[in-house]
């Protein structure tokens, strides 16, 4: 403790009685701070799962408690666990001020649980506790600094396990190169099934929000790359499904976004990484999501084919382009209120804030304008399409070359 002075017996006595009931009330203090940190921040859930965030939180309490009441120079428990949880979390992508902020609120609820002991029990001796309060502080600021930095140490670690060598052997994969022995090499590397379920993610690099990015979340590993125009994630999803993967993102990488099918191993990244910046395609540029390829395959077929979606465009929706733009704008809309109404007039009549003759009215104008009828499923699929080029060509999201 450097120049601190020493205790005297009674503020011994006074710490040690107190420290033997605060122990006895871990674990109220426990679920406590849990249910404070979850309210601060809804991270804490998404980066650390419950069951292993409560067994923590109360280790550290208990090494903490112990520390402050310690007498002798034994090895200090509260750092060494301290560190253990900074590269923990580290490694579950908790950001480091909320690491923090764990650690000053749990030291707060300690003084305070004290505070409350000495007053039920003893008291008169509330002025012997207060003068070791410097004390007990500076345990927390150096629990706090040791696990910042055992933190930022994991994270150079995490960084050297995608070192630039094998970084290039996945870059090589995601482009669809072939080459014998490449698979074999980055799954050695980075200590991956070479035969295995992965995905892959693509977010444009021109985006609003910023992307939270972790090397695991519910049981699937991540690997990150970035290029000129995207961000790339490769992920094992080992037995997940592409539904728990888009759960786990949701939060951390809002839309647009787009996810690749699932393919069976790390030779398919380059096939997977298509698929994805296809997916990515079908977004507009408002979308929030992550959109899997799967659910938007017409779509895709109109990105895939930017050619002849111009074609498709012309020949189904051109008598409908030559309108006033105002007027255009209204019959689209009210045509995409009514699929996504699933053909009912009245749920879309609901969600444009107009009556259902409206829509209906609509409808046949633009019937009329293209010469094609909603009731005939073929006429339908090339008005739905059509309709999907035209949206995208005015406006997609970036999707990379």
């Amino acid at each position: 403790m450097g120049g601190r002075r020493a205790r005297t017996e009674a503020e011994w006595s006074v710490l040690l009685t107190a420290a033997e009931v605060l122990l006895e009330r871990v674990p109220a203090l426990t679920e406590r701070l849990i249910g404070d940190l979850a309210k601060h921040s809804p991270l804490f859930d998404l980066a650390v799962p419950r069951a292993e965030h409560w067994q923590q939180v109360s280790e550290a309490m208990r090494y903490g408690i112990e520390a402050f009441a310690a007498r002798g120079c034994d090895p200090r428990r509260d750092l060494a666990y301290a560190q253990e949880l900074g590269r923990r979390r580290a490694e579950q992508g908790l950001p480091l001020d909320l690491l923090l902020y764990a650690y000053r609120r749990a030291g707060r609820l300690t003084w305070e649980a004290l505070l409350d002991i000495v007053t039920e029990d003893e008291p008169d001796a509330l002025p012997v506790l207060a003068r070791t309060a410097g004390t007990m502080w500076a345990g927390i600021e150096q629990q706090a600094a040791a696990t910042a930095e055992a933190y930022r140490a994991g994270e150079l670690e995490l960084r050297r396990r995608c070192d630039e060598r094998v970084q290039a052997l996945l870059d090589a994969l995601l482009e669809g190169n072939a080459a014998p022995g490449l698979a074999a090499r980055a799954a050695a590397g980075l200590d991956l099934p070479e035969q295995g379920r992965y995905a892959v993610v693509v977010l444009p690099v021109d985006r609003r929000d910023s992307v939270h990015r972790v090397a695991s979340a519910g049981g699937m590993r991540m690997f990150w790359r970035m290029r000129a125009e995207q961000e790339l994630a490769v992920v094992s999803l080992g037995d997940s499904t592409l539904d728990e993967l888009v759960g786990e993102l949701a939060d951390r990488c809002p839309g647009p976004g787009g996810i690749s099918p699932v393919v069976d191993g790390l030779a398919e990244l380059g096939r997977a990484r298509r698929l994805a910046e296809t997916a990515l395609g079908t977004c507009a540029p408002d979308d929030r999501t992550l959109v899997r390829l799967a659910d938007r395959l017409p779509a895709a077929l109109v990105v895939r084919q930017p050619e002849l979606a111009g074609e498709l465009v012309q020949a189904v929706l051109g008598p409908l382009l030559e309108l006033d733009p105002a007027d255009r704008a209204v019959l689209l809309e009210t045509l995409d209120a009514w699929l996504a109404a699933e053909g009912s007039a009245g749920r879309a009549a609901t969600r444009l804030y107009c009556h259902r003759n409206t829509v209906f009215n609509r409808l046949r104008r633009l019937e009329h304008l293209t010469s094609r009828s909603l009731s005939r499923p073929h006429d339908l699929i090339a008005l739905t399409l059509a309709r999907d080029a035209h949206r995208l060509a005015a406006g997609p999201a970036p999707a990379g070359g």
